[in-house]
């Protein structure tokens, strides 16, 4: 395994919960585990997240739900769609329905269908899925 050069890793009120959120609905892969820490690093497709149930190690303050407040995390995905099938199997909501955005790059508008939605404490994922790019 390659580890990226940016490793978000969050803090999580329940390990249990967040990881089946992560591995059985949104159907990221366990990269490997430390049960006894109730750490784990996750991937899916190119993107790597660490999730470690809260302890002393990294708190900077008080985490109140939502986590996360002012961050999203893009993840590009080769294709949203099968993880909003997984969401919507397990009737968790999403946080923004999925739509088309195009944002300007000097003189280029890049393409993305996107949605956003919550994992279990509060942190904001937006799935994005590329569509190219065109003129301004």
């Amino acid at each position: 395994m390659r580890f990226n050069k940016l490793i978000p890793e969050l803090s999580v009120s329940s390990f249990k919960n967040s990881l089946h959120f992560y591995i059985n609905i949104l159907r990221f892969k366990i990269e490997y585990q430390r049960e006894e820490s109730k750490f784990a690093m996750i991937s899916f497709q190119e993107s790597q997240l660490m999730i470690e149930e809260i302890n002393d190690h990294w708190s900077t303050g008080k985490l109140e739900h939502p986590f996360g407040r002012g961050i999203n995390f893009q993840i590009e995905v080769d294709n949203i769609q099968s993880i909003l099938d997984g969401l919507i199997k397990n009737n968790y909501p999403l946080f923004v329905e999925p739509k088309e955005n195009w944002y300007r790059q000097d003189d280029v508008l890049l393409g993305n269908k996107e949605f956003l939605v919550q994992d279990p404490d509060g942190y904001l994922l937006r799935f994005a899925e590329d569509l190219g790019t065109k003129p301004r």
